[in-house]
């Protein structure tokens, strides 16, 4: 423990301080444009078109995180302790996202018909192009950078891809005005294939070319596939609502559900941030036993609350400037953000102790508790949607996120109890 508490000492001067800065200042930057470019495009769309965008975006998001298989988790856990390995992890990541991932966009075309309403099932195409092969890409690339610990650059890519989307709706707007969800649709794919081929180039050219090793590969499998089931249940308690909603028809609702949702988002973007750079060290820490991740996690845990309950209050308090900024349109959204400003708060805590699961070699557990949640997710939107509409499906946002926060800490208090006794 020694060496675990030399580790920690360092914390504070701290490189993964300076890691998270950069990842905050361009995620601050990279919210500045979010922002930007989530009120022009509720503008563009308007409720009904965005709630359409949204449903067939939603349905995409449930399978996209099976494109990589993991593998992009798998090589943050591996070559952050050995950098040489890099070429056939990252080859693997690129194989997975390809092949795995083209097979996805095929399966989402023809079921997109058979669980959404019409107009969201035309979108299901292009929304799976641009995130089940293309945001994927540009996910994982990131990770690399991430795993060397080059947030910088990791911000940057983040803020480039953020930029050109915003520029790309800001244009639209001023020339159409108007647009429909297909044509918003069609250009986003055009904006994430773009922003997929400048990472893939960027990584080449930083740190080598990739190579695939289908031994390496089949021997992570298993562990991958761990990994894309828990980020999965992740998108399936984010996303599941917007899609039941789609596939209920009720576009209006859905598009002033997902603009509130989104507000949420953003404000939890800080706490990620957060996160994302504490991953390499929850994995290093994670090695030396629970009690050193989990050490990590209760520091971290202290800013993160601090965060959630600054961005509860502000969402709380800014709510009635939705129709202002958005249009009148979205004036439901007022009640809708009031109703779900809390989920940064329960995300603070689910995200910092479910991380330090992970990065001890708890994955197991921690996938137990997101299957858990997105299960009552599931079955709290199957009674309450279709009575209630959006009211329906945020009572199951609330509810399922305040339930993740208990499952997770509860489960590291469990373990962290085992490893003291054993």
């Amino acid at each position: 423990m020694n060496v675990v508490a030399a580790e920690i000492a360092k914390l504070r001067s701290s490189p993964m301080a300076r890691n998270a800065g950069w990842l905050l200042a361009g995620q601050g930057l990279g919210l500045v444009l979010q922002a930007a470019y989530f009120i022009i495009l509720a503008r563009l769309l308007g409720p009904i078109q965005y709630g359409v965008y949204a449903g067939a975006f939603a349905l995409a998001s449930l399978a996209a995180q099976y494109s990589a298989l993991g593998t992009g988790v798998v090589f943050l856990r591996y070559v952050s302790s050995d950098h040489s390995a890099f070429a056939v992890y990252w080859g693997n990541i690129l194989t997975a996202t390809s092949v795995i991932g083209g097979a996805l966009v095929v399966v989402l075309h023809l079921l997109g018909p058979r669980l959404l309403n019409p107009a969201s099932a035309a979108l299901v195409m292009l929304a799976a192009i641009g995130n089940c092969v293309c945001a994927q890409f540009t996910i994982e690339s990131g990770r690399v950078f991430q795993t060397f610990e080059k947030m910088r650059v990791t911000a940057a890519l983040n803020l480039l891809t953020n930029l050109v989307r915003t520029v790309a709706a800001a244009s639209m707007l001023a020339a159409m005005h108007r647009a429909s969800a297909w044509q918003w649709a069609l250009v986003s794919t055009l904006v994430s294939a773009l922003a997929a081929c400048i990472t893939l180039v960027t990584v080449t050219v930083s740190y080598g070319r990739p190579r695939f090793d289908a031994k390496l590969f089949a021997r992570r499998a298993p562990e991958g596939f761990g990994f894309a089931v828990a980020m999965s249940t992740s998108s399936l308690y984010n996303d599941l609502d917007k899609t039941m909603l789609s596939h209920y028809g009720m576009n209006q609702a859905n598009g002033i559900y997902s603009m509130a949702y989104r507000i949420v988002e953003i404000a939890t973007i800080p706490i990620f941030s957060i996160r994302d750079a504490a991953m390499p060290r929850f994995f290093r820490f994670g090695r030396a036993g629970i009690a050193a991740s989990a050490d990590l996690s209760n520091r971290l845990l202290r800013r993160t609350l601090s965060l959630g309950a600054l961005a509860a209050l502000v969402m709380f308090v800014a709510a009635p400037l939705i129709p202002y900024v958005v249009g009148r349109g979205f004036t439901e959204g007022v009640d809708a953000l009031r109703w779900l400003c809390l989920i940064p708060l329960f995300r603070s805590i689910h995200q910092m102790t479910g991380s330090a699961l992970a990065g001890a070699g708890m994955q197991n557990y921690r996938t137990a508790t997101q299957l858990a949640a997105a299960t009552l997710n599931f079955f709290l939107n199957l009674w309450l949607i279709p009575t209630w509409g959006w009211h329906g499906a945020a009572w199951s946002s609330l509810c399922t996120d305040a339930a993740l926060a208990a499952m997770n800490w509860g489960t590291l208090r469990i373990q962290l109890d085992r490893s003291a006794n054993a």
